[in-house]
């Protein structure tokens, strides 16, 4: 009865945090761009009428849950940078950057992109798709590219524990 477990946490609470919240968001952000998105699309709910309402719906709550993952990841970075000796300057600033993204996908991209789509008047028939439409699309992936590598480099930076 004197023999009590020794069993200890080999990682920091904060990067266990790091990597599951960076694994819940990527990998909800890839279901969204590559099952729900196109599915959507492939349906051709984007030529209905309320596809920009649906749209914007969607991507607002997403858009609040990825603020608020990259909100925690950031948090965690900076305190690992606090705690351990052999952190990474580069963790800080990749959170920073998923922060970064966070906020102009959410502030920026879906307002804009839903105020281009929205069809304002109900007796014309609906157009082709605007040239400023395909350029915040552009925009959409290019950031969905660069959160997706920097992601993936932090989530491995904390799997490996070198933050």
């Amino acid at each position: 009865m004197t023999a009590i477990s020794s069993l200890e946490f080999k990682r920091p609470i904060w990067q266990t945090t790091i990597i599951l919240t960076l694994g819940f968001w990527l990998s909800a952000s890839l279901v969204l761009d590559w099952v729900i998105m196109p599915s959507l699309y492939l349906s051709g709910m984007m030529s209905q009428a309320g596809f920009t309402t649906a749209g914007y719906t969607i991507f607002w709550n997403f858009n609040r849950m990825e603020l608020l993952s990259a909100a925690v990841v950031l948090t965690g970075a900076l305190a690992l940078g606090k705690t351990q000796y052999h952190w990474r300057i580069g963790s800080i600033i990749l959170s920073g950057l998923l922060l970064t993204i966070a906020v102009l996908d959410t502030y920026f991209l879906t307002p804009q992109m839903c105020a281009v789509g929205v069809q304002l008047n109900l007796f014309e028939a609906a157009a082709a798709i605007p040239s400023t439409m395909n350029l915040l699309h552009g925009s959409y992936w290019v950031l969905e590219v660069v959160k997706l590598v920097a992601g993936g480099t932090l989530l491995s930076w904390c799997w490996r524990e070198q933050v």
